[in-house]
């Protein structure tokens, strides 16, 4: 082995499926977002307004994050980052501080709409970059299975948002 200030050979062995903690943390983050849109409908409309931007400022950290985490697996890339490593990260980083400053500035349509797009490209892109060899195998199971979650809660909270008097 190479000592540390000329390089490092490591040789690891990936698993296809995503391990035990790291896809209860995987669902676990998505669960606000879930159960922001659903409270919206069940629970008291005196909430709405504070449940609506906490889910939504929820959900645009998620994303910001998982634009981290893309960044953080192409450290270990062979040769450095891919352009489309570094286009995804861009990407859905950009998606998510859009949506912050959108629920910021109350426009929470918008902010749904941006969220949105952010994670159905995470379903796309990431089973992709799987397959390519640019993030972790499990990705390609996980990620269509966790990013359902927001893909279906988004639009139940964007509706709720559209017919509500509160928001228009």
């Amino acid at each position: 082995m190479a000592s540390d200030t000329d390089g490092r050979t490591i040789t690891a062995t990936e698993a296809a499926a995503p391990p035990p903690i790291g896809a209860l943390f995987a669902f676990a983050a998505m669960l606000p977002i879930a159960a922001g849109a659903v409270y919206l409908w069940i629970g008291s409309e005196a909430q709405a307004f504070l449940t609506v931007n906490l889910t939504l400022l929820w959900a645009a950290a998620i994303l910001t994050f998982l634009a981290g985490v893309r960044r953080g697996v192409s450290f270990r890339q062979p040769g450095g980052p891919t352009p489309g490593q570094l286009a995804t990260m861009l990407w859905i980083f950009f998606l998510g501080f859009a949506a912050v400053v959108e629920t910021v500035w109350a426009y929470t349509l918008t902010a749904a709409a941006l969220e949105l797009t952010g994670y159905v490209s995470l379903a796309i892109l990431d089973p992709l970059a799987a397959k390519n060899g640019e993030a972790p195998l499990f990705f390609a199971s996980l990620r269509p299975l966790q990013m359902a979650i927001p893909i279906v809660a988004l639009p139940v909270l964007a509706v709720y948002v559209w017919q509500s008097p509160l928001f228009g």
